[in-house]
């Protein structure tokens, strides 16, 4: 199979489109450095030698090792608890393989096929694949969905921000009803089929869906809350130390994604209070997962310069900017880019 062929499988697109989505990714991403360069007066500003300081770039470099490990563990371990063992060079590939595809694909659409495709390959059965790659989602969604409409509503950094005055209630009325869907999902699976059911005859009986259509989207319904109820259940009664594992280092994870500006504000000579930081970030991660746009490219930098403008000085916040997205973005994708190259030429050769 030719690589162009495998990629498409892989993420679920046509080829053309993750070339459309690389291609709008890059500039979406940069469309906001550039906003912002214009409001300085178009002046670039001067790069601080502040952030290239033995101390700051060991501290970057800490924070990436952990980040990286982190997020092949947390999968690595939830695969284990569903009585699967995939050796670790393999899941550090697959780490960076998401990171490439997850980030030129809508709303990370590219990321779990390419994830469930390569597990494929190693020998986890289709519905354990689908079940981990799920649950890695579902953990590290939950730990930032809980959190962020207490954040928006009380804490005073996003209260006064233009985000939280003009879609706060909004925002955080949708983080609410995401984790009570959930809590539905996993306490009664029945009411909620029941329900999505209802909702599909109403939008038949009025004209806004086919009988067609209908009996699709009932089976599609139907068979997506047996295999996560499924799923759920094999996670919970896997081995109990891989299941804590997995929570553990989506908690890392996630804690050391949320560090990277306050490392870049430290290293600037700010006194930074972490945990408004770490709430900040919460925030931004949450408009982040519903951003239509590959990577949430232009959207996390909007976000991003909003929440922060009220914290640095306005030549620092282009370089804030840039500095977050090429830690925890950018970086994993050049890295991924050989690695899925890799990866495919392999698949092409077999």
């Amino acid at each position: 199979m030719r690589p162009r062929a495998v990629l498409a499988q892989i993420a679920g697109q046509g080829a053309r489109r993750i070339v459309v989505f690389a291609i709008l990714f890059l500039a979406l991403s940069a469309a906001v450095p550039f906003a912002i360069y214009h409001e300085l007066g178009g002046q670039w500003p001067a790069l601080d030698g502040r952030l290239f300081s033995p101390l700051a770039i060991a501290a970057c470099l800490a924070l990436l090792v952990v980040y990286f490990v982190a997020d092949g563990l947390r999968l690595y371990y939830a695969v284990r608890a569903l009585g699967y063992h995939v050796p670790a060079a393999h899941m550090a590939r697959l780490v960076f393989i998401n990171f490439l595809i997850s980030n030129i694909t809508p709303m990370a659409t590219g990321g779990g096929f390419a994830q469930i495709g390569y597990l494929r390959g190693q020998g986890v059965h289709l519905g354990a694949a689908t079940a981990a790659t799920t649950l890695r989602t579902l953990l590290a969604s939950l730990l930032i969905f809980i959190p962020t409409p207490f954040l928006m509503w009380f804490m005073s950094p996003l209260q006064d921000s233009a985000v939280a005055s003009r879609w706060g209630f909004y925002l955080g009325l949708l983080a609410a009803l995401y984790v009570g869907f959930f809590a539905l999902a996993l306490t009664r699976p029945r009411w909620m089929m029941a329900s999505g059911v209802g909702l599909l005859k109403f939008l038949n009986r009025a004209g806004v869906i086919g009988e067609r259509r209908l009996r699709r989207w009932r089976f599609g319904l139907r068979r997506e809350m047996v295999r996560f109820g499924a799923a759920l259940r094999a996670y919970l009664k896997g081995p109990r130390r891989y299941v804590m594992l997995s929570v553990l280092f989506t908690v890392l994870f996630l804690l050391t994604l949320f560090s990277f500006p306050a490392v870049l504000l430290w290293a600037l000579g700010y006194h930074i209070d972490y945990l408004a930081v770490i709430g900040l970030m919460v925030v931004t991660t949450f408009v982040m997962y519903f951003a239509p746009t590959p990577g949430a490219a232009g959207i996390a930098e909007g976000v991003f310069a909003m929440f922060f403008a009220g914290l640095v000085q306005a030549d620092h916040l282009l370089l804030m900017v840039v500095a977050w997205r090429a830690l925890t973005i950018y970086l994993g994708m050049l890295i991924g880019v050989p690695i899925t190259l890799h990866a495919l030429a392999g698949g092409a050769r077999g």
